[in-house]
């Protein structure tokens, strides 16, 4: 009897400690917290996979993020709303962002900065309800809540993309089409030269020649301070149309995930820069072609990478950058501008000076 006492004493005691252990563990002050994130974006990838599994190894379960994928429809719609709500300029709308309480973190250096801090802070004063965000109750169910993990719905298709930013889209889409048409009429001029339809006589300037430095310089300041952006990690000032950090964060903002667009691009114009220079003031007529015919190869390639990554904007990434928009556009123009004097310098490099004779006679 005495036996069975002392048993059913320490099933009792040990139900008291489960029971105390269960009810600490639920009453526990918590920080509750939404991660925006892109799965494009490296930046993202980076907080995620490195950073993120140190909070929790510090904090354990008195953190709780909420994942929230951007490129999802319900994600985007979400991020939306919380930028609305929250006033989030638009100089500051990018991934990751982590709103936790009314604290609005972008960034995965500052997030670092001011996150640990904040959930101190939570923890002493009996932790920190989700963000007052319309619409993440209803999209979230109430298991979700406590996983650490994201939040997943069905990818968006190239035509949901599109939607998601229909002004800033439908511009970008404007200026893929008439880089397109560019390089239509360029290659009808080359096929003229070829057939001796254009005239080949000083073939390396036109009228137009003090344009291309001016354009150039344009575009260099356009892309070295994109280059900036992108190598400080730091947000972008944007315009009215489009949302040019959510660009600048994908994973297509640099080549070969090593060198930033911007960085690509102001070499480019530099190039260009040099190129023109070297055609101006070189007195050898020959070298004047060579410059003259790599001046419109170095415009030709940016257009085509420029074509590239506008149509990445709109059906892949489902955001624009006026930026990119704009040096898309200089680089066009510089394409055009360099391409009658371009071809006929090639022609003259390929062609015999009785062919052009009788070229230009025909």
């Amino acid at each position: 009897m005495r036996k069975i006492t002392v048993a059913l004493l320490l099933i009792a005691a040990l139900s008291v400690s489960v029971l105390g252990i269960a009810y600490a563990q639920e009453t526990a002050p918590v920080v509750r917290a939404v991660l925006f994130y892109s799965p494009t974006c490296p930046h993202c990838e980076q907080f995620i996979k490195e950073d993120l599994p140190l909070l929790y190894d510090t904090y354990g379960d008195q953190i709780q993020i909420i994942g929230v994928n951007t490129m999802e429809s319900e994600g985007w719609a979400l991020y939306q709303a919380a930028a609305e709500h929250f006033s989030i300029p638009e100089n500051r709308r990018g991934v990751p962002a982590l709103i936790v309480d009314d604290h609005v973190l972008v960034s995965g250096d500052e997030i670092n900065q001011q996150f640990p801090g904040i959930i101190d802070e939570g923890l002493a004063t009996g932790g920190i309800s989700l963000p007052e965000i319309p619409g993440l109750q209803e999209m979230l169910p109430p298991e979700t809540q406590s996983n650490r993990g994201a939040v997943s719905t069905a990818s968006l298709g190239p035509v949901e993309l599109f939607k998601r930013d229909l002004a800033g889209n439908t511009l970008a889409l404007i200026v893929l089409l008439g880089m397109l048409a560019s390089l239509a009429y360029v290659a009808v001029s080359g096929r003229q030269a070829l057939r001796g339809r254009m005239a080949m006589d000083n073939p390396t300037t036109s009228s137009l020649d003090w344009l291309v430095p001016a354009l150039a310089l344009a575009g260099l300041g356009v892309a070295g301070y994109l280059a900036y952006v992108e190598t400080r990690d730091i947000a972008a000032i944007c315009g009215p149309v489009g949302d040019c950090n959510i660009v600048q964060q994908s994973q297509y903002a640099r080549l070969f995930g090593v060198l930033p667009i911007g960085v690509l691009g102001a070499i480019g114009y530099i190039a260009i820069l040099i190129m023109w220079a070297w055609r101006r003031i070189d007195s050898n007529n020959g070298r004047r072609a060579i410059a003259s015919s790599a001046l419109l190869g170095a415009a030709g390639f940016g257009v085509l990478f420029s074509i590239y990554l506008t149509f990445l904007e709109p059906f892949v990434i489902g955001a624009t950058c006026a930026w990119c928009l704009t040096s898309a556009v200089i680089i066009t123009a510089l394409f055009l501008l360099t391409a009658r004097p371009g071809l006929c310098s090639a022609l003259a490099l390929v062609t015999p000076p009785k062919t052009r004779t009788k070229a230009r006679r025909q």
